[in-house]
C-alpha cells in the first residue's frame, strides 16, 4: 500500500461552516495520513467568520481554508478522492460530482450551525456542536485499519460513523 495520504472530501451546500470545519478537522486529526478537502454544491464564495475564529480558538489549520464549488474536483487535473463524505442533508440528497477514481462514500448529516438564528453566544454554541460531532467522528474514521478492511467492511464502518451521533443524539423511544 501507498504512503501517501488518502485524500478525502467533504461536501456541503455552502462549503462556509460544516464541510471547512471537517476539512481541517481531518487536517489535523489526520495528519500524515489524510489530506483533506472541501467544497459546495452551491458555495457562499466565503468562510464563515465564527468557523474560523472557532478553528484559531481551538489551534486547528485555517490557512488555505476556502469556500469552493465541488466542480472543482470534478476537473481532470482534480486530486483523486479515496472517501467523500456530506455533512449535509440537502448536500445527501443531491447528485454529487462523478469524483475521479472510485472514492467510498458515506453520509454524516450535521445540523447547520450557520442557520442558527440567536445571537453570537447561540450562534457559537452551535458552531461548537458542529465541531464536536464531526470532531468525534473524523477520529473514529482515522482510527480505522483502512488497509484491513474489505470495501464492504469499510462503506458499512463509515455509515455507522455517520449514524453513530445521530442516534446518540436522537435516540429511539424504547418501549
Amino acid at each position: 500500500m501507498s504512503s501517501d495520504p488518502l485524500n478525502v472530501l467533504f461536501l456541503c451546500t455552502g462549503n462556509s461552516a460544516r464541510s471547512i470545519l471537517a476539512e481541517s478537522i481531518i487536517n489535523h486529526w489526520g495528519k500524515g495520513k489524510f489530506h483533506g478537502f472541501s467544497a459546495g454544491s452551491h458555495p457562499k464564495g466565503e468562510v464563515h467568520p465564527m468557523a474560523l475564529d472557532l478553528l484559531r480558538r481551538l489551534d486547528f489549520p485555517t490557512e488555505g481554508l476556502r469556500s469552493k464549488s465541488w466542480d472543482e474536483f470534478a476537473k481532470r487535473d482534480a486530486p483523486n478522492m479515496d472517501f467523500v463524505f456530506t455533512v449535509c442533508d440537502s448536500a445527501g440528497a443531491e447528485a454529487c460530482p462523478v469524483c475521479p477514481g472510485h472514492p467510498v462514500t458515506a453520509h454524516w448529516g450535521v445540523a447547520d450551525p450557520a442557520a442558527v438564528k440567536g445571537d453570537d453566544i447561540q450562534t457559537m454554541e452551535a458552531f461548537r456542536q458542529a465541531f464536536r460531532e464531526l470532531e468525534n467522528r473524523i477520529k473514529v474514521f482515522v482510527s480505522l485499519p483502512i488497509a484491513s478492511l474489505d470495501s464492504m467492511k469499510l462503506q458499512h464502518k463509515l455509515q455507522e460513523i455517520g449514524q453513530a451521533s445521530l442516534e446518540e443524539e436522537h435516540p429511539t423511544p424504547t418501549q
